[in-house]
């Protein structure tokens, strides 16, 4: 017995992984992988036979689901893909600081304050045009692999 105490770095995370293994045979058009350490929605899948050495190859093309960039990844059907958890959580628009940030209403009353307007130009101006009229709006924010962005908006009608 060691009469030694041991000391550990607590870190404020439950552990959970950003992504999870999928088997790449059975991924499919509208489906989501990581490829090249971004989160993508797969646009394309094609399988090609197996060839002498035997693996059956799958490749995919995706879009990446935060800059719309496209990606393309070939991967052996039967090895395993990283698959991110892709989550889209509505909160309702607060205001719009100078800087470019948007304070949100989360369901349990506190406030988010951490994201950027969207790059989007037709998403950013119906946002800025509809928080300028003083209507009750609703943003959609997509988050995967730490990263999270605004990709939809909804009115809710007038305040």
């Amino acid at each position: 017995m060691s009469d030694e105490e041991h000391h550990f770095e607590s870190k404020a995370d439950a552990g959970a992984s950003k992504t999870f293994p999928q088997q790449a045979g059975t991924i499919r058009k509208n489906g989501y992988i990581v490829i090249k350490g971004r989160a993508c929605k797969v646009v394309e899948v094609s399988t090609s036979k197996t060839g002498k050495h035997g693996h059956a190859k799958c490749h995919f093309v995706g879009i990446d689901i935060f800059n719309a960039k496209k990606l393309e990844d070939i991967v052996p059907s039967s090895h395993n893909c990283d698959v991110p958890h892709v989550t889209r959580t509505d909160y309702q628009l607060i205001d719009i600081s100078e800087d470019g940030f948007v304070s949100l209403l989360t369901e349990n009353g506190n406030t988010k304050d951490d994201l950027k307007l969207p790059t989007d130009e037709n998403l950013l101006s119906q946002i800025k045009d509809g928080f300028a009229e003083g209507k009750d709006l609703v943003v959609t924010v997509m988050s995967a692999m730490g990263e999270e962005q605004i990709c939809a908006l909804k009115d809710i009608g007038p305040k």
